[in-house]
């Protein structure tokens, strides 16, 4: 039986291969029910607007994304003044990998938003370092960062008028892990992740792979969200690079290394409208806050400023989002924010919170209460944290409001 465990107190790993599996997890007596979750519920100065695209797309209006990322490492103080990534669509994704000095400050979460080629779509994700393969002397952040880098530059370089394939999130996703398992620098490691497209013409596409997700805001409600893949209670799936040796060791000693695909990610498509917002992340802010708090936090924002506007009739989603999405002057300390940054960094603190409170239950602490009740776990779990915030905006949706009066 593992020792009791609590905030801060490192997990135990299930014995896998050579007595490793690249996943904290909990001891295992019997078969355990897929992990299912309750409902969960880099700084520039302002936000620039998506260029038009050179080619209609038949749509009546165009669709343009800001986007705004905010991250944590785990056990270092958050300040949401730095710690904060504001997409700027015009600046040049760079090509390489970065060097690990340039990395944001997240730990082993990892995140990019590149546009894809010179349209208005925009790529974007999510990628959870496994910090399972620390116990083999391996950077759990040396695949998911670079994992992101690739995935940023293969968008940010997409042409398909050159013969390439349409870029899908799947796709993007392959891209990515490819190039991760090309580079020579990467000999072990894994992540989840979750990657999207949104297009210009209002489609989104998912490829969601582990225990990063997402939830989609409309309204004021949680309009749809991603159910984690998992192999086991905390479990998650994940795309890895398995050294030979351990490959070799897993077949004299028996024992299997988890290796998913991306073929193996669910994806999904949605419409977006107006005023939507994406909300994706990793474990550290699903496994301490439900759905339902993220709702909060974005709705407070988008009502107190304006974005959304209460009325009889419910929520209504103010004509131009411009003023909101480009830069905001709320006080002195915020005259650099946007509405974007500004629900980001609200998520990533709320996250950041909870996960040191030892006496708030999360969604982490009830699954862990339902499936091993023995282990008297209560509170958040601390984690490194990571979000993308992005709001959609529907070019024209002025214009077409005003020829209607």
């Amino acid at each position: 039986m593992l020792s009791k465990i609590h905030n801060g107190v490192p997990f135990k790993y299930l014995i896998a291969s050579f007595q490793h599996q690249p996943r904290p997890t909990f001891p295992r007596t019997s078969p355990l029910p897929l992990r299912s979750r309750p409902i969960r519920t880099f700084s520039v100065q302002s936000i620039l607007r998506l260029p038009d695209s050179k080619a209609q797309t038949g749509s009546r209006h165009k669709f343009t994304y800001d986007a705004a990322a905010s991250f944590s490492a785990k056990h270092k103080d958050f300040n949401a003044a730095t710690h904060v990534f504001h997409f700027n669509p015009y600046n040049r994704i760079q090509t390489q990998k970065r060097p690990k000095s340039k990395r944001p400050a997240s730990g082993q979460d990892a995140f990019f938003i590149s546009r894809v080629g010179e349209s208005n779509a925009v790529a974007f994700g999510i990628a959870d370092g496994v910090g399972g393969w620390e116990d083999s002397g391996v950077d759990p952040a040396d695949f998911s960062h670079s994992f992101c880098d690739y995935m940023a530059s293969a968008a940010y370089e997409h042409k398909p008028d050159a013969g390439d394939p349409t870029l899908t999130a799947r796709s993007l996703m392959q891209r990515g892990f490819d190039d991760v398992c090309r580079d020579g620098s990467i000999h072990a490691g894994g992540s989840t992740a979750s990657i999207a497209i949104a297009s210009e013409d209002g489609m989104l596409e998912v490829a969601n792979l582990g225990d990063s997700g997402f939830v989609h805001l409309r309204l004021n409600a949680v309009h749809s969200y991603s159910e984690p893949q998992t192999h086991a209670f905390n479990t998650p799936y994940q795309l890895s690079i398995v050294p030979a040796s351990m490959l070799a060791r897993a077949a004299v000693f028996g024992g299997a290394q988890l290796c998913d695909y991306p073929r193996d990610a669910d994806v999904t498509q949605h419409t977006l409208k107006h005023g939507d917002i994406l909300i994706f992340a990793s474990d550290g802010v699903w496994d301490n806050l439900f759905n339902q708090d993220v709702l909060r936090l974005a709705s407070r924002r988008m009502v107190s400023l304006g974005a959304w506007k209460t009325s009889d009739g419910g929520i209504l989603v103010a004509d131009d989002l411009k003023p909101f999405t480009q830069s905001l002057a709320e006080d002195s300390a915020q005259r650099s924010s946007t509405l974007q940054s500004v629900i980001a960094t609200d998520i990533a603190a709320a996250a950041k919170t909870a996960s040191k409170d030892r006496r708030s239950d999360g969604p982490f602490a009830k699954e862990v209460q339902k499936y091993y009740p023995e282990e008297d776990w209560h509170g958040g779990k601390v984690d490194d944290i990571c979000v993308i915030v992005v709001i959609v905006s529907e070019e024209g949706k002025q214009q077409a409001i005003k020829s209607k009066l």
